[in-house]
């Protein structure tokens, strides 16, 4: 925000008018400062492995459109958005205002319809690959949101709201901004048109008013929109979630995700894996609570003269999986398949499978990564996943003794890689397992090579992508403040500025990341999966003086493209290629720091198609973005457009 220039002051005169405010605003703050702050819940004071998770979420009920022979066609589905109480903490502790997604559901084992449904996390799509699906997403929500929405962001705003220093507190905060509530979804990880693809400004609200990327497939009333979503990318993990411009990490930290299993008849791996009640998708998520049983979310900011409520990143003290905080999920002497999914706004997780009691990790293969499966199964004891990454596990729970306890544990730092230890009381544990000694499946046996999707076999060298004809260098960037981080960047450019990536429909392109900053990003691509070609480290300061002299302090002007500076010269050590288990199909990849990650994008189908079963170049466009929602919402995140040909 530019300040406006002043004439020569008159000191006097700015004291009594100083003194004036200062009273004004004691009176009508007074009766705000008089009532005390609510007290926030000591995390080590909950109980773990009360809450019990015993079958995987609801799955959604579709309307099956046939064709004149009774075959599907096409699945629709009604979901909404709206307030509601659930109870996260164990029993005995006050219930939690949450937003959710709601629909018509069934029970994922039985096939029970258990009518509309409504949970935080939200029910799970069950897709088959080849058979489209129409969402109608409905805005519900006519209450004020949940937290402190910072209007010096660039965000949805449906009021065309501004506000000026000296800032309220929140609360109350500014109700021009925290009603009505624009909500978008987006599928993430799928490859779909741009206009169904919830882009950060096709938002839209409860009384109807439309952000302006607003679409909807078919005609519907003023608070919806119907999305189309073809489903013709191989079977993998998805998840939905919200991403309105500048209130994402809100509007998800209310609740607002959920799985999206996409699933294929003809996959010759999947019947040799655990299913039904063996196989349970996980989102991890951390939560700090108060007293009163409703999330808190921080509303000071690091810098308030400029950005009052926001915070570079959220790191709740106590850990929810699908919904409840530390539970337990008892297991049987047998095999399961567990779909993981990073769903925190900024936290990583260092995970592993503690067996307690003989003092040693349980190992566990990966089988699938954010696109579907690897290239081949890799055996492990530990991985790190990032905010918006899936990972498709099989554990092995047949050799453990009935009564067994194996702890989900958490080493990874906050913020990652360099910040504080997990503390193992609190966020260095996630869950539990407790092994009942019924018998389950035995262990899968797989062939060596799962994926033949263009990633070849086992003994075919990965990348498999072909070799790039354009190459992009690309630099994170923190624009520091007085109190710390006042916003972050991509390339040194705003949101707002002319779009610079512009690829053509079917080529191959490299993107060099380049990370000068403190932490790991974890960059996440819509519309694309891609392949991991290599990380190493680089001179950092040096490369950050030689392209700020080159093209200026971040951020630069709006109208401004930055000259790329080539990373030849400033490389150190030797490239390192991707770990097994990053041979796979990835949307979202961890961007260390100190280092460049080199990634290979072709702008086409993963499984080898030549095109989209949609226009991938109509408007409004897709976007990449740090998949750390609160580095998304303050300016981390870009417009890129698909285009026919290369400009």
């Amino acid at each position: 925000m530019k300040k406006i220039p002043k004439a020569q002051p008159n000191f006097s005169k700015m004291a009594g008018v100083a003194f004036a405010v200062l009273s004004i605003i004691l009176l009508i703050a007074w009766p705000v400062l008089a009532v005390p702050a609510p007290i926030l819940l000591d995390p080590k004071t909950i109980p773990k492995y009360v809450n019990q998770l015993t079958s995987p979420p609801p799955v959604y009920e579709p309307t099956n459109v046939t064709d004149g022979n009774g075959k599907v066609i096409r699945q629709d589905y009604t979901v909404d958005v709206t307030s509601f109480t659930q109870q996260i903490l164990p029993p005995g502790f006050p219930n939690t205002t949450v937003w959710g997604y709601g629909g018509n559901a069934k029970d994922p084992i039985t096939g029970a319809p258990l009518g509309y449904f409504r949970n935080q996390p939200g029910s799970t799509f069950e897709s088959i690959r080849g058979i489209p699906v129409n969402v109608t997403w409905q805005n519900k929500i006519t209450s004020p949101h949940l937290f402190a929405v910072d209007p010096t962001l660039h965000w949805a705003n449906p009021n065309n709201f501004t506000a000026y220093p000296p800032f309220l507190p929140y609360p109350p905060g500014y109700t021009e901004a925290q009603s009505p509530v624009p909500l978008i979804p987006h599928l993430h990880g799928a490859e779909v048109q741009s206009t169904y693809d919830g882009h950060p400004e096709a938002w839209f609200t409860s009384n109807g008013i439309h952000g302006p990327a607003y679409n909807t497939a078919t005609p519907t009333t003023p608070d919806s929109a119907v999305f189309y979503y073809p489903n013709m990318q191989p079977p993998t993990t998805l998840w939905y979630h919200d991403h309105a411009l500048g209130i994402t990490r809100i509007n998800v930290m209310s609740g607002l995700a959920g799985f999206y299993l996409l699933r294929d008849p003809a996959d010759p791996v999947a019947p040799l894996l655990p299913s039904g009640i063996y196989e349970m998708p996980l989102v991890i998520q951390d939560r700090t609570f108060y007293a009163n049983g409703s999330f808190f979310f921080p509303s000071v900011g690091l810098n308030p003269n400029d950005h009052p409520y926001w915070m570079p990143e959220f790191f709740g003290d106590t850990i929810m999986v699908n919904g409840k905080v530390w539970p337990n999920m008892n297991v049987d002497n047998g095999q399961y398949r567990f779909r993981i999914l990073d769903g925190s706004n900024a936290r990583f997780y260092t995970i592993s499978f503690w067996d307690r009691l003989n003092n040693a990790r349980l190992p566990f293969t990966q089988i699938g990564s954010d696109g579907g499966y690897l290239k081949a199964p890799v055996t492990l004891t530990q991985l790190t996943i990032a905010p918006g990454e899936r990972v498709d596990i099989l554990v092995d729970f047949s050799s453990l003794l009935p009564g067994t306890k194996i702890i989900l544990d958490n080493s990874a730092k906050a913020p990652f890689p360099k910040g504080a230890p997990a503390d193992p009381q609190t966020v260095g544990q996630i869950m539990q397992f407790t092994v009942t000694g019924n018998p389950g499946p035995a262990p899968a046996v797989l062939p060596p090579t799962l994926n033949n999707s263009t990633l070849g076999t086992i003994l075919d060298p990965f990348p498999t992508l072909p070799l790039p004809t354009r190459t992009r260098i690309l630099v994170l960037w923190e624009v520091m403040g007085p109190g710390g981080p006042l916003e972050i960047l991509l390339n040194g450019q705003k949101w707002a500025a002319e779009i610079s990536e512009l690829p053509a429909i079917n080529s191959t392109e490299e993107w060099v990341i380049v990370n000068p900053t403190a932490d790991t990003h974890p960059i996440h691509l819509h519309l694309v999966q891609f392949q991991l070609v290599s990380r190493q480290s680089i001179k950092t300061k040096k490369y950050v003086t030689d392209w700020t002299a080159l093209n200026g302090m971040p951020p630069l002007p709006l109208n401004i493209t930055p000259t790329e500076l080539p990373v030849t010269p400033y490389l150190q050590k030797k490239p390192i290629g991707p770990a097994l288990n990053e041979q796979g199909w990835k949307d979202t990849i961890q961007a260390n720091t100190g280092e460049i990650t080199v990634i290979r994008i072709r702008f086409a189908p993963i499984d080898g198609s030549p095109n989209y079963p949609f226009d991938a170049t109509v408007e409004p466009g897709y976007v990449w973005h740090c998949h750390i929602l609160d580095h998304e919402d303050n300016e981390m995140m870009r417009p890129y457009k698909v285009i026919t040909t290369t400009p």
